[in-house]
């Protein structure tokens, strides 16, 4: 990865930000979770519906916690196992009622949430001392971008780029709700 200020990456993202990072199957969008412009801003870049709801990120169930319901404490252990195996899983928990409905999706109780196994994405979570957005760095129904020089053909004036290499999975992390064991993707 490559040095990044954390002080920069807060400022930025405090003021409605997006950034661009490397995942285990392409590249990123991000921005923190509670803030409406950053939300609408990714929205805008991928001209993506805002009824489908995003994926959140954390360096570890910490910082996910605050957007979800109390969970039991072997639940979260479960769940952090699932975190650490193949492939890369996102789970779908249940959100605490101050969670933004763009970032659920309109008309859920539910949030997308994920550990993610790659270390620049975790190490992006530590750096801005919260948790992020993550949803995939293409615009709506357009081929994700893998690399860091394809992110900043498409995306590099309108979002903070942290370069480094993707995790090489060859799909994006699978969706699961561990309630029903469905899986939605």
């Amino acid at each position: 990865m490559q040095r990044i200020n954390a002080y920069t990456l807060r400022a930025h993202l405090k003021r409605g930000g997006v950034i661009a990072y490397p995942t285990e199957f392409c590249y990123g969008l991000g921005c923190l979770p509670n803030h409406i412009v950053g939300i609408r801003r990714i929205l805008h870049i991928k001209k993506r519906p805002q009824h489908k709801g995003l994926i959140t990120i954390g360096q570890n169930f910490r910082q996910l916690a605050p957007l979800l319901k109390r969970l039991p404490e072997n639940d979260i252990q479960q769940y952090q196992q699932i975190w650490q195996t193949d492939p890369p899983t996102t789970l779908i928990l249940p959100a605490r009622a101050s969670v933004l409905p763009l970032l659920r999706g309109r008309r859920r109780g539910s949030l997308a949430v994920r550990v993610p196994r790659h270390d620049v994405a975790r190490q992006v979570c530590w750096l801005a001392k919260n948790a992020l957005v993550s949803t995939s760095c293409n615009r709506a129904k357009k081929r994700p971008c893998r690399t860091e020089r394809e992110t900043r053909r498409q995306f590099g004036r309108d979002v903070l780029i942290i370069g480094g290499k993707t995790g090489g999975y060859k799909q994006p992390s699978q969706i699961m709700n561990p309630f029903s064991a469905e899986r939605l993707r």
